[in-house]
């Protein structure tokens, strides 16, 4: 299927390694230019030799001065933009909400929440140019279920939905559609990292964890990093164009987080 993306400028957060750099390459599979950022040296390095039509740059969303620096050489690069990929995130502390070290929530929030709003901002004026505008915010099934001894990451992410709906309809008259995704259980070290920080917390083995959480689950298997790169690359299509404003699980029906 052509999606009609040959072309299409486009920006990814932490997009050289995980979900980030699964979302990237889904859209130059389908002919965009793509320029991400992220905090792993190692991983852009090694994005240079792996992916070589992909531009990166190194940029932690958090620091706007660094956010600034990235967006004025991306869009140098891309000439304008189509789409922002909101991708950046990062698991945050686990543990009762009495016990987490506040420097820890604040930067948990400082990635997952305001580190879109500072990219967003800047993006924006560019995006009011495109004649096929998207912005993708990653939230987490966490925005929309809550997550025990995870509060921090939860926050973040039941914020972006907010953020999402408040900017779909602020630029809805400049026909810019803002969607948010919120993945389940995602294969990978990073799922697999906040599992066993969960085993550990809760005194039971990394199997038990685990089983657990896919009790909850309708189909119970791993979302793969691919499969969100796939949802990213429709709702930056044209056969999007009336989707906005929207929070959409890719999770396998998954009725609690646990």
């Amino acid at each position: 299927m052509d999606l009609g993306l040959n072309g299409h400028r486009v920006i990814v957060t932490a997009g050289a390694a995980g979900i980030g750099l699964a979302i990237a390459r889904g859209f130059v599979a389908e002919g965009a230019r793509v320029v991400v950022c992220d905090v792993d040296t190692a991983a852009l390095t090694s994005l240079a030799d792996t992916d070589p039509k992909i531009t990166g740059f190194a940029c932690d969303v958090a620091d706007r001065t660094a956010v600034s620096a990235f967006m004025a050489a991306a869009l140098s690069v891309l000439g304008g933009l189509d789409c922002l990929i909101n991708n950046a995130g990062i698991a945050g502390p686990t543990g009762a909400v009495k016990d987490i070290d506040p420097a820890d929530w604040d930067r948990c929030l400082a990635v997952c929440l305001t580190g879109q709003f500072n990219i967003a901002r800047l993006a924006i004026p560019a995006l009011e140019n495109s004649e096929n505008a998207a912005i993708i915010n990653v939230s987490s099934l966490a925005g929309r279920l809550g997550f025990a001894l995870r509060a921090p990451y939860a926050a973040a992410k039941w914020g972006v939905i907010g953020f999402t709906k408040s900017l779909a309809i602020e630029l809805g008259s400049a026909g810019v559609r803002v969607n948010a995704i919120l993945p389940g259980l995602v294969a990978g070290d990073r799922q697999r990292r906040v599992l066993e920080a969960k085993a550990q917390g809760m005194g039971l083995s990394f199997g038990d964890v685990e089983a657990r959480a896919f009790s909850y689950t309708s189909i119970k298997e791993y979302v793969t990093p691919a499969q969100i790169g796939d949802q990213c690359v429709y709702l930056a299509s044209e056969r999007a164009r009336t989707i906005s404003g929207q929070a959409l699980s890719i999770c396998g029906d998954t009725g609690m987080l646990a």
